[in-house]
């Protein structure tokens, strides 16, 4: 498989931004992605939302199913990175 150029990667972006209702998104995400890669996305967002509520790395892992090494990255993202962490508190936002 080739890498997306930062154009691809634009295109995907611009696409997402373009979806207006939650119909829209699950059509196109269930166009876009298998079973296994909504699943892995799906697992790892509620990863990113448990390290945020402070649940410790082996409850996370036995509650959602992923590896110990899964759990670790999305807390490495969730410190260091922007997009999980964004997320997360635009998801709490809209929860209150």
């Amino acid at each position: 498989m080739v890498d997306a150029t930062k154009e691809d990667r634009l295109r995907l972006y611009k696409a997402i931004l373009s979806l207006e209702t939650q119909e829209e998104c699950e059509d196109f995400f269930e166009d876009l992605l298998t079973i296994a890669e909504m699943n892995a996305a799906c697992q790892r967002l509620k990863v990113a939302v448990l390290l945020d509520q402070k649940i410790t790395t082996q409850k996370i892992a036995q509650e959602t199913g992923a590896s110990t090494a899964t759990v670790t990255r999305v807390n490495k993202c969730l410190n260091y990175g922007k997009g999980y962490k964004n997320i997360v508190k635009k998801l709490n936002d809209n929860e209150e």
